[in-house]
């Protein structure tokens, strides 16, 4: 989501860094100076894309990850554009603009790319999900409970709605995560919504689940691992502080479905998701980066897209990315994780 702080102006020409602003691959058991936990290591960072731009479009406002199944990556823009790039270089190949079923542009921000290579894609607007084609045609759109709808259509309020999106094992429950707690619900109690697939590509309202983030932080981004549990990212945003970035290894196999309770406060016997910290980003080495505005950490910045690139068992790569706001004093920025599960 777009933060809600006073930034400066974007200033356009600021010059991107041309190659990986980091040392090499490291080995989170192994090098520990590149340890920012015991489970996670941050292996490099790279600015390369910030303030670019691709066929005409701004390379930026990024919101979400996702593996193709060709290998490359597909980076998800708020602003309603969804970008392919090269896995090794981060180099933009193409760029699909997204709309509603008007022609309107997505707030687009959760990004699953399925089986047979359609894109399903979130906007906090409403909220929705979308399946759209690679090239961009809407094909369906899923069904969402009236509760989690903005209000006064709902419960939830406007741009703090669906962020995360994530296919979980096998294929057939897409899971979607809502940013902050309903109108209602305990603050830091936010609902995960969860949807079976019933075949030819659409999806039914299944389970939904109930997941605390710490105070003041929201869920920008979850993903599924293949025993079924979550990396969850939460974040969180303090002018003249900066922003508090942590990741979570979550598991929602034996949480109560919250789906008929309609205020969640505590007092009503729920088994929310269980979560275990993994790191807060600012624990990490800053490997030689800078920050625009103040951090507690240089390499800090709007952190909200995540994706798994590679796994074996117990170890995972993760790659992160922040979302700049197409502001002067924020940065897009790619980080390399490895994470032990």
């Amino acid at each position: 989501m777009r933060l809600r702080t006073v930034l400066a102006t974007f200033t356009a020409g600021l010059a991107a860094a041309a190659s990986l602003t980091a040392a090499g691959p490291a080995h989170a058991d192994t090098r520990v100076d590149h340890a920012c936990s015991p489970a996670v290591s941050l292996d490099g960072f790279s600015d390369a894309l910030d303030k670019t731009a691709f066929d005409g479009t701004f390379v930026g406002n990024f919101s979400a990850l996702a593996v193709d199944r060709d290998g490359s990556l597909a980076a998800l823009s708020d602003r309603s554009s969804l970008f392919g790039l090269d896995p090794a270089t981060l180099a933009p190949r193409s760029v699909v603009p997204l709309a509603d079923e008007n022609g309107a542009p997505l707030d687009s921000e959760g990004l699953v790319i399925d089986r047979d290579g359609t894109r399903l894609v979130t906007s906090e607007t409403e909220p929705s999900v979308r399946r759209h084609s690679a090239d961009g045609r809407i094909l369906d759109r899923l069904p969402v409970p009236s509760s989690l709808l903005v209000t006064p259509a709902g419960r939830a309020t406007a741009n703090q709605t669906f962020e995360g999106l994530t296919l979980l094992p096998g294929g057939r429950t897409l899971l979607a995560s809502m940013e902050y707690a309903l109108s209602g619900d305990s603050a830091g109690v936010v609902r995960f919504q969860t949807w079976t697939r019933t075949g030819g590509g659409r999806f039914r309202l299944a389970a939904q689940y109930a997941y605390r983030t710490d105070a003041g932080l929201g869920v920008p981004e979850v993903q599924a691992l293949p025993d079924g549990r979550l990396l969850v990212l939460e974040r969180g945003f303090t002018s003249g502080v900066g922003n508090t970035v942590r990741l979570y290894l979550a598991d929602p196999r034996h949480a109560t479905d919250t789906t008929g309770i309609e205020n969640l406060t505590g007092q009503d016997g729920v088994r929310l998701v269980g979560k275990t910290l993994l790191t807060d980003i600012a624990a990490c080495p800053s490997l030689g980066a800078t920050a625009k505005q103040p951090q507690p950490n240089p390499v800090l910045d709007n952190i909200e897209g995540m994706v798994v690139t590679g796994h074996r068992p117990g170890r995972l790569k993760v790659l992160l990315v922040s979302d700049d706001n197409q502001n002067a004093v924020q940065t897009t920025r790619f980080y390399h994780l490895r994470v032990r599960v």
